[in-house]
């Protein structure tokens, strides 16, 4: 009996340890995740957001010239699915921990290897795998800790950590037209048979990659071989004419207008372009 109750109190002590380590509590500094889509790259940062709550943070609650988790409680995580740029210098795809080093007029932003860390009690500098200074910013008085992307392009984004009256934005620089055409080639190099898929690629290398026009040329023409339309016939009608082909570029546009009625009835404002674009593309060619 005396064994079987020993036995009994270990279950219970190891059982009432187990649910304590469950116990989960509201924090004060919340956690957030904010993420974004550059191009074809996802960067997505966690955090925890602390509060000003009266007082003094900068050279106060977060020391200068100190290593800081970005936050509270872990440290700030940055993930990013592609190689990227980070103020120009290169960070390759993966999972980061991203401390900061305050200062009055300089920030140094951290990318540390180590991504799952608690603060920045451990943190290593022989694990860094990227280092660059910014200039702070003043602005309104953000009361929680905040990061945004507060300005996107097709290739690139602004982050930005705001708190108290103090702005902290690096860039991040991403690879698009690069990974857009080597996911097109992929593509294409199968058996496609939809039109708008060779189109598609037509028109993202005759806007984004314009040095390439070949590629866009055959690209458009396998379309309108699987099958003519508004659509691609007045994409091969400007892409011709930025080849200097105006009389061509107008064949392919006229052509293109007779196919109005059936593809494009529900777009009359491109329908309206295109004969603008014919207009013009005649006067030029009268003028010269």
């Amino acid at each position: 009996m005396k064994n079987l109750f020993i036995f009994g109190l270990i279950v219970f002590l190891f059982g009432s340890f187990a649910i304590a380590q469950d116990l989960e509590l509201p924090r004060v500094s919340q956690k957030a995740t904010v993420s974004q889509r550059v191009g074809l790259t996802d960067v997505s940062i966690t955090y925890s957001r602390p509060g000003v709550k009266g007082r003094a943070i900068w050279g106060g609650l977060v020391p200068y010239n100190e290593v800081w988790r970005t936050g509270a409680n872990e440290a700030t995580t940055i993930s990013v699915s592609d190689d990227v740029k980070i103020n120009g210098q290169p960070l390759p795809a993966g999972n980061y921990s991203l401390h900061t080093i305050p200062g009055k007029d300089s920030w140094t932003i951290i990318f540390n290897k180590v991504d799952k860390q608690w603060g920045s009690f451990k943190y290593d500098k022989s694990q860094d795998a990227l280092r660059v200074d910014v200039k702070p910013q003043e602005g309104p008085n953000v009361e929680w800790m905040t990061i945004s992307f507060p300005d996107v392009s097709g290739n690139s984004a602004t982050v930005e950590l705001a708190w108290e009256k103090v702005r902290v934005p690096f860039h991040i620089e991403t690879n698009t037209v690069a990974k857009a055409m080597a996911n097109i080639r992929k593509t294409l190099s199968g058996d496609v048979k939809d039109w708008n898929v060779f189109y598609d690629a037509a028109d993202y290398a005759m806007n984004a990659n314009l040095e390439n026009k070949a590629e866009a040329m055959k690209w458009i023409d396998q379309s309108i071989s699987l099958k003519e339309t508004f659509w691609n016939l007045r994409l091969k009608a400007d892409i011709l004419a930025a080849q200097g082909k105006t009389a061509d570029a107008i064949a392919n546009a006229e052509k293109a207008m007779k196919l109005a009625d059936r593809d494009a009835k529900d777009e009359p404002g491109e329908v309206t372009k295109t004969q603008k674009q014919i207009a013009d593309w005649k006067s030029g060619a009268k003028n010269n």
